[in-house]
């Protein structure tokens, strides 16, 4: 009832009275006003008007379950939703609830992480203001197709800043989300299988949106920037989320129908290092060469200084100049 109040409010878009709402819902005026108090502590705007009844004056920049499934117009992803204003790892819940058994699309979402996780083992900083997510997925393809899941979700995140707010984004494999030259949403893609069967993998995205960047570390102002940075102003988180879970599910889509290449193609037109000289920081090797690219598995194509091609699956991957080079 509480969320049919709600709607009732945003629709009327100005008072409405107790009496008006006791009647339709067939209950006490005492109900209807411990809804409304419900409503007030979750952070929505509502004036108590004596005699006149309640008015909705303002939605919180808060990305509620009800709110994120208001239009969503998904088959299945974002369609359950467990919600926490502070956890520790959206990424370590969402495992949790996968080994559980939990469905196929479940969103974990968070106001805060405390314990944020980024790629090996590096902390992802989850301040209030940004969208710190983790989806389980069940696709039935073989483990060594599960990295493409990391360039599909990139390219899921692109696309959506791009259409809400405007801004030119790219893409740095094989995880990065850019806005110039610095970062502004990361990737984790966490696997559980066997020898040739995919049990689920979690997608977590962390996207820096409306906060300063004077609540980040030092050293993190210098590469990474939010939203709110670049475009000078909030934007309504719920829309870029709503946004991403739509993206999301149409080239995963595409994805379990083995349309890989198509994905490829668009997340190849993002891409913001092909034909640049690049270093990546492997396990126990740098490999300093040319990037020629992203072939069908996900892996990154280097053309060595010895004129010699080489396939990367995972690493860091940093610009280089040789001497006399010009930043591209």
């Amino acid at each position: 009832m509480r969320d049919k109040i709600l709607r009732i409010l945003k629709e009327e878009k100005g008072v409405v009275s107790g009496r008006a709402l006791s009647s339709m819902f067939r209950c006490s005026r005492t109900s209807i006003w411990k809804h409304i108090k419900a409503l007030k502590e979750e952070g929505y705007g509502i004036s108590s008007i004596p005699r006149f009844g309640y008015r909705l004056y303002n939605i919180p920049d808060l990305l509620l379950p009800r709110e994120i499934k208001e239009e969503l117009s998904t088959k299945f992803i974002g369609h359950k939703i467990y919600y926490f204003k502070e956890t520790g790892s959206t990424n370590d819940v969402a495992r949790d609830l996968a080994l559980a058994s939990e469905e196929e699309g479940t969103l974990v979402i968070a106001e805060r992480q405390t314990k944020g996780k980024g790629r090996i083992g590096r902390r992802w900083v989850s301040p209030f203001g940004g969208i710190w997510m983790s989806l389980i997925l069940r696709p039935r393809v073989s483990p060594a197709d599960a990295s493409r899941l990391t360039l599909l979700s990139s390219l899921a995140v692109c696309k959506s800043i791009k259409k809400v707010v405007g801004l030119p984004v790219f893409l740095k494999w094989p995880n990065d989300v850019l806005i110039g030259k610095k970062k502004v949403c990361g990737i984790l893609t966490e696997m559980d299988s066997e020898l040739d069967l995919i049990n689920f993998v979690i997608v977590g995205i962390g996207i820096n949106v409306n906060m300063d960047m004077n609540v980040f570390p030092e050293g993190l102002q210098k590469t990474a920037t939010s939203i709110k940075e670049e475009l000078g102003k909030d934007i309504k988180r719920i829309d870029l989320l709503k946004s991403l879970l739509e993206e999301l599910e149409r080239l995963y889509l595409l994805f379990t129908e083995g349309k890989f290449s198509w994905i490829l193609k668009e997340w190849k037109g993002y891409d913001c290092i092909f034909g640049h000289d690049v270093e990546v920081a492997t396990l126990g090797e740098i490999i300093k060469g040319r990037a020629m690219g992203v072939d069908e598995d996900g892996a990154l194509i280097i053309k060595g200084l010895n004129g010699a091609t080489k396939r990367i699956l995972s690493g860091d991957v940093r610009l280089w100049w040789r001497q006399g080079d010009s930043n591209p």
